[in-house]
Protein backbone atom coordinates (compact mmCIF):
# COMPACT_ATOMS: atom_id res chain seq x y z
CA UNK A 1 0.00 0.00 0.00
CA UNK A 2 1.32 3.43 -0.95
CA UNK A 3 0.83 5.02 2.48
CA UNK A 4 3.38 2.62 3.94
CA UNK A 5 6.11 4.49 2.07
CA UNK A 6 5.60 7.45 4.39
CA UNK A 7 6.73 5.36 7.32
CA UNK A 8 9.44 3.40 5.51
CA UNK A 9 11.16 6.71 4.69
CA UNK A 10 11.23 7.41 8.41
CA UNK A 11 12.59 4.01 9.39
CA UNK A 12 9.31 2.32 10.33
CA UNK A 13 8.47 -1.01 8.69
CA UNK A 14 4.79 -1.39 9.47
CA UNK A 15 3.77 -4.97 10.19
CA UNK A 16 0.23 -4.37 11.43
CA UNK A 17 -1.04 -2.95 8.15
CA UNK A 18 -4.70 -3.37 9.10
CA UNK A 19 -4.21 -1.27 12.23
CA UNK A 20 -2.45 1.47 10.30
CA UNK A 21 -5.20 1.47 7.68
CA UNK A 22 -7.68 1.98 10.49
CA UNK A 23 -5.68 5.06 11.50
CA UNK A 24 -6.60 6.60 8.14
CA UNK A 25 -10.28 5.59 8.26
CA UNK A 26 -12.78 8.39 8.88
CA UNK A 27 -16.11 7.49 10.49
CA UNK A 28 -17.98 8.20 7.23
CA UNK A 29 -15.96 5.52 5.44
CA UNK A 30 -16.22 3.18 8.41
CA UNK A 31 -20.03 3.39 8.40
CA UNK A 32 -20.25 2.67 4.68
CA UNK A 33 -17.85 -0.29 4.78
CA UNK A 34 -18.68 -1.64 8.25
CA UNK A 35 -15.15 -1.31 9.57
CA UNK A 36 -13.57 0.46 12.54
CA UNK A 37 -12.80 4.17 12.31
CA UNK A 38 -9.70 5.94 13.59
CA UNK A 39 -11.46 7.40 16.65
CA UNK A 40 -10.06 4.99 19.27
CA UNK A 41 -6.53 5.34 17.87
CA UNK A 42 -6.97 9.11 17.84
CA UNK A 43 -7.87 9.02 21.54
CA UNK A 44 -4.68 7.09 22.30
CA UNK A 45 -2.51 9.22 20.01
CA UNK A 46 -3.73 12.40 21.68
CA UNK A 47 -2.52 11.12 25.05
CA UNK A 48 0.84 9.99 23.62
CA UNK A 49 1.34 13.36 21.92
CA UNK A 50 0.59 15.21 25.15
CA UNK A 51 3.20 13.17 27.02
CA UNK A 52 5.86 13.56 24.33
CA UNK A 53 5.46 17.32 24.05
CA UNK A 54 5.16 17.78 27.82
CA UNK A 55 8.37 15.78 28.22
CA UNK A 56 10.16 18.04 25.75
CA UNK A 57 9.12 21.34 27.31
CA UNK A 58 9.84 20.06 30.83
CA UNK A 59 13.36 18.91 29.97
CA UNK A 60 14.42 21.60 27.50
CA UNK A 61 12.91 24.76 28.99
CA UNK A 62 12.61 26.44 32.37
CA UNK A 63 9.03 27.51 31.73
CA UNK A 64 6.64 27.54 34.66
CA UNK A 65 3.68 25.15 34.63
CA UNK A 66 1.15 27.61 33.23
CA UNK A 67 3.52 28.84 30.54
CA UNK A 68 4.45 25.28 29.58
CA UNK A 69 0.77 24.55 29.10
CA UNK A 70 0.24 27.59 26.88
CA UNK A 71 3.37 27.00 24.81
CA UNK A 72 2.62 23.32 24.34
CA UNK A 73 -0.93 24.15 23.28
CA UNK A 74 0.39 26.14 20.32
CA UNK A 75 2.22 23.11 18.94
CA UNK A 76 -0.55 20.55 19.46
CA UNK A 77 -3.49 22.65 18.29
CA UNK A 78 -5.57 21.60 15.29
CA UNK A 79 -3.76 23.88 12.85
CA UNK A 80 -0.37 22.62 14.01
CA UNK A 81 -1.30 18.94 13.75
CA UNK A 82 -2.83 19.43 10.30
CA UNK A 83 0.36 21.19 9.21
CA UNK A 84 2.53 18.28 10.39
CA UNK A 85 0.25 15.76 8.70
CA UNK A 86 0.32 17.62 5.37
CA UNK A 87 4.10 17.99 5.51
CA UNK A 88 4.62 14.23 5.55
CA UNK A 89 1.67 13.46 3.26
CA UNK A 90 -0.79 11.78 5.60
CA UNK A 91 -3.65 13.81 4.14
CA UNK A 92 -3.25 12.06 0.79
CA UNK A 93 -4.41 8.70 2.16
CA UNK A 94 -7.39 9.49 4.37
CA UNK A 95 -10.37 7.24 3.68
CA UNK A 96 -13.74 9.00 3.71
CA UNK A 97 -17.26 8.07 2.66
CA UNK A 98 -18.94 9.34 -0.48
CA UNK A 99 -20.70 12.15 1.35
CA UNK A 100 -17.43 13.38 2.85
CA UNK A 101 -15.40 13.40 -0.37
CA UNK A 102 -13.98 16.83 -1.10
CA UNK A 103 -14.65 17.88 2.49
CA UNK A 104 -11.50 16.67 4.22
CA UNK A 105 -10.73 19.66 6.43
CA UNK A 106 -7.98 20.40 8.95
CA UNK A 107 -10.02 18.85 11.77
CA UNK A 108 -9.99 15.47 10.05
CA UNK A 109 -6.35 15.79 9.00
CA UNK A 110 -5.33 16.69 12.56
CA UNK A 111 -7.29 13.71 13.89
CA UNK A 112 -5.39 11.43 11.52
CA UNK A 113 -2.05 12.75 12.73
CA UNK A 114 -3.02 11.64 16.23
CA UNK A 115 -4.50 8.31 15.17
CA UNK A 116 -1.37 7.45 13.19
CA UNK A 117 0.73 8.30 16.24
CA UNK A 118 -1.48 5.99 18.27
CA UNK A 119 -0.86 3.18 15.80
CA UNK A 120 2.89 3.80 15.84
CA UNK A 121 2.89 3.74 19.64
CA UNK A 122 1.02 0.42 19.74
CA UNK A 123 3.35 -1.25 17.26
CA UNK A 124 6.72 0.26 18.18
CA UNK A 125 6.41 1.61 21.71
CA UNK A 126 6.92 4.99 23.34
CA UNK A 127 10.55 5.68 22.40
CA UNK A 128 10.00 5.12 18.68
CA UNK A 129 6.79 7.16 18.82
CA UNK A 130 8.81 9.93 20.45
CA UNK A 131 11.46 9.73 17.72
CA UNK A 132 8.71 10.01 15.11
CA UNK A 133 7.21 13.10 16.75
CA UNK A 134 10.54 14.74 17.48
CA UNK A 135 11.60 14.51 13.83
CA UNK A 136 8.40 16.19 12.68
CA UNK A 137 7.56 18.67 15.43
CA UNK A 138 10.88 19.86 16.86
CA UNK A 139 11.89 21.83 13.75
CA UNK A 140 8.72 23.91 14.16
CA UNK A 141 9.40 24.48 17.86
CA UNK A 142 13.02 25.46 17.26
CA UNK A 143 12.06 27.80 14.42
CA UNK A 144 9.50 29.51 16.64
CA UNK A 145 6.69 28.79 14.21
CA UNK A 146 3.47 30.60 15.03
CA UNK A 147 0.30 28.52 14.82
CA UNK A 148 -2.82 29.65 16.63
CA UNK A 149 -1.69 31.14 19.91
CA UNK A 150 -1.89 34.90 20.24
CA UNK A 151 1.57 35.57 21.62
CA UNK A 152 1.01 39.33 21.72
CA UNK A 153 -1.74 38.77 24.26
CA UNK A 154 0.29 36.18 26.18
CA UNK A 155 3.27 38.53 26.35
CA UNK A 156 1.05 41.37 27.49
CA UNK A 157 -0.31 39.19 30.29
CA UNK A 158 3.21 38.22 31.29
CA UNK A 159 4.59 41.74 31.58
CA UNK A 160 1.51 43.25 33.20
CA UNK A 161 2.44 41.46 36.39
CA UNK A 162 5.48 43.72 36.70
CA UNK A 163 3.70 46.79 35.28
CA UNK A 164 6.26 47.06 32.51
CA UNK A 165 5.72 48.98 29.28
CA UNK A 166 5.68 47.06 26.01
CA UNK A 167 5.88 48.34 22.44
CA UNK A 168 6.42 47.04 18.90
CA UNK A 169 8.77 48.87 16.54
CA UNK A 170 9.00 48.34 12.79
CA UNK A 171 12.69 47.92 12.00
CA UNK A 172 12.51 47.45 8.26
CA UNK A 173 10.47 46.40 5.28
CA UNK A 174 11.92 44.99 2.09
CA UNK A 175 10.87 43.41 -1.18
CA UNK A 176 8.43 44.42 -3.92
CA UNK A 177 4.96 45.75 -2.99
CA UNK A 178 3.30 42.38 -3.62
CA UNK A 179 5.84 40.40 -1.61
CA UNK A 180 7.11 42.56 1.24
CA UNK A 181 8.91 41.26 4.32
CA UNK A 182 8.49 43.22 7.56
CA UNK A 183 10.85 42.98 10.53
CA UNK A 184 9.67 44.09 13.96
CA UNK A 185 11.23 44.14 17.40
CA UNK A 186 9.41 44.29 20.70
CA UNK A 187 10.72 46.27 23.64
CA UNK A 188 9.94 45.95 27.32
CA UNK A 189 10.91 49.02 29.33
CA UNK A 190 12.99 50.17 26.38
CA UNK A 191 14.97 46.94 26.11
CA UNK A 192 14.65 44.78 22.99
CA UNK A 193 13.47 41.32 23.98
CA UNK A 194 12.40 39.79 20.68
CA UNK A 195 12.46 40.11 16.91
CA UNK A 196 10.34 38.64 14.15
CA UNK A 197 9.81 38.84 10.41
CA UNK A 198 6.72 38.15 8.33
CA UNK A 199 4.71 38.93 5.23
CA UNK A 200 2.65 41.43 7.21
CA UNK A 201 3.29 43.68 10.18
CA UNK A 202 0.81 41.62 12.18
CA UNK A 203 2.67 38.37 11.49
CA UNK A 204 6.03 40.00 12.29
CA UNK A 205 4.67 41.34 15.58
CA UNK A 206 3.35 37.91 16.56
CA UNK A 207 6.74 36.32 15.85
CA UNK A 208 8.54 39.04 17.79
CA UNK A 209 6.11 38.49 20.67
CA UNK A 210 6.76 34.74 20.55
CA UNK A 211 10.53 35.34 20.69
CA UNK A 212 10.15 37.67 23.67
CA UNK A 213 7.62 35.41 25.39
CA UNK A 214 9.99 32.45 25.27
CA UNK A 215 12.78 34.53 26.84
CA UNK A 216 10.65 36.17 29.51
CA UNK A 217 8.82 32.99 30.52
CA UNK A 218 11.97 31.07 31.34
Amino acid sequence: MDFLQIFEKRGFKIQNIAQMKTAFTHSSYAHEHHVESYERLEFLGDAVLELITSDYFYIHTKLKEGNMTKTRASFVCEHALATYAKEIGLDNYILVGHGQMGKVNDTIIADVFESVLGAIYLEFGYERAKDYCDAIILPYIKNGTHFLSDYKSLLQELVQTDKESLSYVLESESGPPHNKVFTVHVTIDGIIFGRGSGRSKKEAEQKAAFDAYQKRAR
